[in-house]
């Protein structure tokens, strides 16, 4: 995929109405967060999640793909890993109400090697049958609420350090 420069931390190809576009992706349940970070019970992995507001119809289906990159120290920048750390698009549920959905990805250590910093991205879609209605993208924040899956419990950050 190459680098993340082309992808905002949030961007979006709407297909709604524009009021609907609107508050969908200004909305408190939009976001993605690291929440595993490598715990004793799960070493050198990254769990990803993400929330999504429903548009309100039933018969929308919303999906969710969720990405690692790592910080290139010497070019401040993030960088896709290329192995491993894409999910693909998974199905979340029908678009009635907001979701969430987690995916976790375990990196075998460097011997030798410095630690190094993740992140995840979640891209986001809603989709009325194989019409994508709207795409958005959120980089991962600190200090969200998972409601499954975090390690430990209520643990949420940005990025994750792994050795």
């Amino acid at each position: 995929m190459g680098s993340l420069k082309a992808i905002a931390p949030l961007m979006l190809v709407a297909a709604l109405a524009p009021a609907q576009t609107h508050a969908l992706l200004h909305s408190r349940e939009l976001w993605a967060t690291v929440d595993v970070c490598s715990p004793k019970d799960q070493p050198h992995t990254i769990g990803i999640r993400g929330s999504m507001p429903g548009d309100g119809h039933p018969k929308d289906v919303m999906y969710m793909r969720f990405h690692v990159q790592y910080l290139d120290a010497t070019t401040n920048k993030w960088i896709d890993l290329s192995q491993g750390a894409d999910s693909g698009f998974l199905k979340v549920g029908s678009a009635q109400l907001a979701r969430q959905a987690g995916r976790s990805f375990q990196f075998a250590p460097a011997a030798g090697k410095p630690a190094f910093t993740l992140r995840g991205y979640v891209m986001f879609q809603w989709r009325r049958g194989t019409t994508v209605l709207q795409t958005a993208t959120v980089s991962s924040t600190a200090g969200h609420k998972s409601l499954a899956g975090a390690d430990p419990r209520d643990f949420s950050a940005a990025t994750c350090k792994l050795t």
